[in-house]
């Protein structure tokens, strides 16, 4: 009998109390019974219900006060006890559902990561016509930048073996940590990118579409350069 590997779901919050209750109710239905997993809630500094709504629902808060999305995740790879690591997003966008059926192919196509593509499946209103063509856009830059075929650099819907950080440098703190991340992966270990629905997010948009696209097109350019 095959015993499952752990999966540390890894969920970075900032203010973010009307959807993180949905997103840790999400992830239990799809894992509980399936394989053994743990949930980690690392926020920074939320001024809201955010921490005591993940608490209750049963999962691990790490308080993480430096800002930052690739800081937020850092701290939770530190903290994962699982030999495999899932990430989301707290605003209902990625669908949890699909975590089985990514581990499962994580497996049988013996990767070490997996990514995933927002644009093969966008529910309508998911992503603003500005922010799609900033996607597109950077996810251009790091195909020609650094020949890796991902059509979504800036999906935050990962899965991989915990073990391939080892091989990783990851840099970035910021935003640009999701590409950095995915260009890693691709050079340096079997990767791959497989389609997932994208869902209208539940809460207020953070993205600072314009700051936060600049912001990575030069840390692409810096990294390459």
């Amino acid at each position: 009998m095959t015993v499952m590997a752990k999966v540390s779901v890894i969920i970075p919050t900032m203010n973010e109390e009307k959807s993180i209750g949905l997103v840790i109710d999400e992830v239990m239905s799809a894992l509980e019974g399936v394989m053994p997993y743990e949930i980690l809630v690392v926020d920074t500094d939320s001024r809201d219900r955010t921490r005591e709504i993940a608490s209750q629902k049963g999962a691990v808060v790490v308080e993480e006060p430096r800002r930052g999305y690739g800081r937020a995740y850092k701290t939770g790879f530190e903290r994962a006890s699982g030999e495999i690591i899932a990430t989301l997003d707290a605003d209902m966008t990625y669908p949890a559902s699909d975590i089985p059926g990514l581990v499962d192919k994580l497996d049988a196509g013996g990767l070490d990561f997996i990514t995933t593509d927002r644009f093969a499946g966008m529910a309508k209103g998911a992503m603003s016509a500005k922010h799609r063509l900033g996607n597109k856009v950077l996810s251009i830059a790091a195909r020609l930048l650094f020949r890796v075929k991902v059509k979504d650099s800036q999906s935050g819907m990962w899965v991989f073996r915990k073990s391939v950080l080892d091989k990783l440098l990851l840099e970035s703190d910021g935003m640009a940590m999701s590409e950095e991340i995915k260009i890693e992966a691709f050079k340096k270990a079997k990767a791959a990118e497989m389609p997932i629905v994208y869902r209208v997010r539940v809460g207020e948009v953070k993205l600072q579409s314009w700051k936060d696209g600049m912001g990575n097109l030069k840390f692409l350019l810096r990294k390459r350069f």
